[in-house]
């Protein structure tokens, strides 16, 4: 049996090598290339998992490039209001509540929360010019309507009495009370207390004299329950 020369059994081993230099270039090419699209979806604000749009569809949010609403360095003019047209409008506020107000408030009222004693027309031989409202002692008496106190204090017969001059020039009159609360020349609206109801002068217990003289204290008395239905107040 012929052996083989030494030489020809052992085989020189195969270096590995890598690919050739045309083929590194192109490589190199290629891995700059996908890195730089990398770079760019990530600094685009895309994360690596994110998946792409299809190119047919539209990105609903754009990349974020930096604020895209800068901060004004001035005050916008349209948003600015001075102090002259704050006040204007705060008056026009404060009219529009007066009104609304004075609307909704009564413009006449009973004078006393009592019991109906004795109506306006002849009694004991004489002629009662008022109605009688019988209540406790210290019961709120009201101007019946809006006026001017004319006088406040001490009259005969009544031991005290307020008289009230209204717009059209009538005056209503309010006696006995044990104490009154207003003076002469103020005003007063409909439903203001002016008085406590008492029991003073010609009188058989606590009560409300009320009258209304037409036009003025020179002019008639009239009956104060026709003069009250008139504005809407009944009894």
């Amino acid at each position: 049996m012929s052996r083989q020369p030494l030489a020809a059994r052992a085989r020189p081993r195969r270096r590995r090598t890598g690919p050739p230099v045309g083929r590194r270039g192109s490589l190199l090419l290629t891995a700059l290339a996908l890195g730089a699209v990398v770079a760019g979806l990530w600094e685009g604000g895309y994360g690596l998992g994110t998946p792409l749009a299809h190119a047919h569809e539209p990105a609903s949010i754009a990349p974020y490039e930096g604020s895209a609403i800068e901060a004004p360095t001035e005050p916008d003019a349209r948003l600015q209001i001075n102090e002259a047209e704050v006040a204007e409008r705060l008056d026009q506020l404060a009219a529009s509540r007066a009104a609304r107000e004075e609307a909704a408030r009564p413009k006449a009222v009973l004078p006393v929360n009592g019991r109906l004693t004795s109506s306006y027309g002849a009694r004991w031989g004489t002629t009662h010019y008022g109605l009688d409202f019988a209540a406790p002692m210290l019961t709120p008496e009201y101007a019946a309507a809006d006026g001017v106190v004319l006088r406040a204090g001490s009259a005969s017969g009544f031991g005290l009495a307020v008289y009230i001059l209204h717009d059209n020039g009538d005056v209503t009159v309010y006696g006995h009370m044990e104490k009154i609360l207003v003076k002469k020349g103020q005003y007063v609206d409909a439903g203001e207390t002016i008085a406590l109801l008492g029991n003073r002068g010609q009188s058989t217990g606590p009560h409300l004299h009320f009258e209304v003289f037409e036009g003025g204290l020179d002019g008639s008395r009239v009956d104060p329950r026709a003069w009250l239905a008139e504005r809407g107040v009944y009894i």
